[in-house]
Order: C-alpha cells, then structure tokens, then sequence
C-alpha cells in the first residue's frame, strides 16, 4: 500500500509545527534542541515524501545533508548547553548573559592571560 504524497506532507507539517511549538513554548534549552530537531527530521519526511513521489534520488541526498547538519547541531548545542549550565547552574534561556562581549571580555580581564 503507498502512502498518499498529501498524507506524507501533512505528517511532515503536523510535525514541523510541534518542532516549533516545542523550541517556542518551552523555557528549557534541552527542549529548545529537541523542538529543532524535531522540525529537522519533518523537512527529512518531507524530502524523502518528494523523492518517492518524484522518483529521484535528490530528496534522500538532502536527507543525508539535513542528517549531518541534525548531528552537528546536536553536538556543539549540548556542548554550549553544559558549558552555560556549568556557568550559571539553569536551563533557563533567561539566566544566560553568556553572548554579551562585556561579560566575556570582564571575565577575561578578571582571570588574566593564561
């Protein structure tokens, strides 16, 4: 039994807007993560919906870019997610002064060169 192309595009829709809904509504940075990576892997249904649809190979070549671009995000996202969490001890976005050069550089200053 095949799919209906509509019925492949509306899953990917419903889930792109819980992607968004999640990174939005939520006050947490792990569930920020998880709401893109969500949105990541409705594009992935959406192109792998087109390629069967289509019969081409383009649709499952995006899906191996969106893949590495998913597991990259994942990885340097949990990396600053620790560092900050470390710093300040919340997974709280509003806690987080950490982009503001000042800080950096008073930081800096207050520490010295190593």
């Amino acid at each position: 039994m095949i799919v209906p192309f509509g019925h492949v595009l509306l899953l990917a829709g419903a889930l792109f807007g819980l992607g968004v809904f999640c990174a939005v509504a939520r006050r947490n940075l792990i569930m920020i993560v998880l709401g893109v990576e969500i949105m990541l892997n409705a594009a992935s249904i959406a192109f792998i919906g087109a390629a069967a649809r289509w019969q081409s190979m383009e649709g499952q070549a995006f899906v191996l870019f969106i893949l590495a671009v998913a597991a990259t995000e994942v990885s340097i996202g949990l990396a600053i997610i620790v560092y900050a969490f470390r710093r300040t001890g919340s997974f709280d976005p509003a806690a987080y002064n950490l982009m503001k050069a000042g800080d950096a550089m008073q930081s800096f200053e207050r520490r010295g060169p190593q």
